[in-house]
């Protein structure tokens, strides 16, 4: 029996404004039709009760160039118990570990520093830390991923952060000389709170850095899988500084990384800070400024890109059924279910899904219901084509199976347009 959907527009927030400087929102930037929320599992045995499908709309604030979708879901709906787990990506374990070797010899950090993660997932990260003896505290409103990280050894408090939770930390004693938090300022709906609870908990000379996927690479490369209810926000350093701004905090330094298409890596501190400006925010400023950022057609433009990809994708998967092809998809990610259900592919279009995570295994992708499965399923199907969903991953999944070479399979990316990897 197929699902029953429901279709909501309903926001959780009505008629809310920028979620940064609070003016009013007028210009689409990308609209991708109604979907399920993007990490939303299905059970095989629930999908009788169906699912509800929300708007996924983003639009650029006019007046601070802040990329934004509205809150359809109140993020405890959301994140409260997730199936996102950290360390189940090689690659992204050894980002952490680099990133913590050199926090800590940059700042000095040891045993009489702190160190606090905002979403703090299941420890991955922090456990680098604990291990070099420098205290440290994350924080995570998912209790199943913030129990897997005190199993390991990571103290771990279970909650949203914002300013109220760093004042209730600052009144236990809690002050910061680095705080981290990476890949979270995107989902955070009360973006102004949040930021100033970092005001709050950081020590006077004390550091934040902020990963998160760039809003430049996501327009150069047609990146919009990355947008889905999880993502409020699409960031860049232009719309960012005004907001950090408002709280007291600067930009001091910035890291362009490859991680999750293209990354930005933002140190920031108070204004009074000591910390100098390097030469790199000027030039990120630049890059920003020249690309179109604060310019709306450059927003405008690119829901145009966006149906070329999605006619691209179509494209192939209609080909593939044609020739009697058989497709696979690897990787359940949040990224892939936002191109599936664009796209309108379901399981009469791919066999079926892989992915590492066992917490995702026997479920259902939302939306196309295509069933997740261990990987090993794909030796045991053999399929012609094995489209990796999250591309940002795709030297290290071709890595992993590279067996599949011997029967003839064929590696295929959909962004920044169907690639078949030769």
């Amino acid at each position: 029996m197929e699902a029953v959907v429901a279709v909501t527009n309903e926001p959780a927030a009505s008629g809310a404004g920028c979620r940064s400087c609070g003016a009013a929102l007028s210009v689409s930037f990308c609209e991708l039709g109604c979907t399920p929320l993007a990490n939303a599992m299905v059970k095989p045995q629930d999908l009788a009760r169906g699912e509800t499908f929300y708007p996924l709309h983003a639009w650029v604030c006019d007046a601070c160039f802040l990329v934004q979708l509205e809150e359809f879901r109140p993020p405890d709906e959301i994140f409260s118990d997730y199936l996102y787990f950290s360390s189940f990506s090689p690659s992204w374990l050894a980002h952490a570990r680099d990133y913590a070797e050199a926090m800590i010899a940059r700042w000095g950090l040891g045993p009489d520093s702190r160190v606090v993660e905002i979403a703090s997932n299941d420890g991955y990260l922090l456990k680098n830390f604990v291990a070099a003896g420098v205290p440290c505290l994350g924080i995570d409103p998912a209790r199943n991923v913030a129990a897997v990280a005190e199993a390991a050894g990571v103290p771990t408090r279970v909650a949203f952060f914002g300013a109220e939770t760093a004042r209730e930390l600052r009144g236990e004693g809690v002050a910061a000389d680095l705080m981290t938090a990476n890949n979270v300022l995107a989902h955070v709906p009360r973006l102004a709170d949040f930021v100033e609870g970092f005001a709050i908990l950081l020590k006077p000379e004390g550091v934040v850095t902020f990963e998160f996927p760039h809003l430049l690479r996501l327009i150069e490369e047609t990146q919009f899988d990355t947008i889905y209810h999880e993502h409020f926000s699409y960031l860049s350093l232009t719309a960012l500084e005004p907001l950090f701004a408002r709280y007291g905090l600067r930009v001091f330094d910035v890291e362009r990384l490859t991680t999750h298409g293209g990354s930005l890596r933002l140190f920031v501190t108070h204004a009074a800070a000591g910390h100098e400006e390097t030469p790199a925010v000027q030039r990120l400023r630049e890059d920003e400024e020249q690309a179109g950022l604060r310019d709306l057609d450059t927003y405008r433009g690119f829901q145009a890109k966006v149906a070329r990809v999605k006619q691209g994708v179509m494209r192939f998967f209609l080909e593939a059924a044609e020739s009697g092809k058989s497709v696979a998809c690897y990787g359940a990610a949040a990224k892939g279910n936002t191109l599936l259900n664009y796209c309108g592919v379901t399981r009469d279009l791919v066999t079926f899904a892989v992915d590492r995570s066992p917490h995702k295994q026997g479920y259902l992708m939302p939306g196309s219901h295509i069933p997740v499965m261990a990987p090993e399923a794909i030796a045991e199907a053999r399929p012609d084509y094995i489209m990796i969903l999250p591309w940002n991953l795709r030297e290290e999944i071709v890595a992993q199976l590279s067996d599949a070479r011997s029967w003839g399979a064929r590696f295929v990316v959909p962004i920044p347009e169907v690639t078949v990897i030769e």
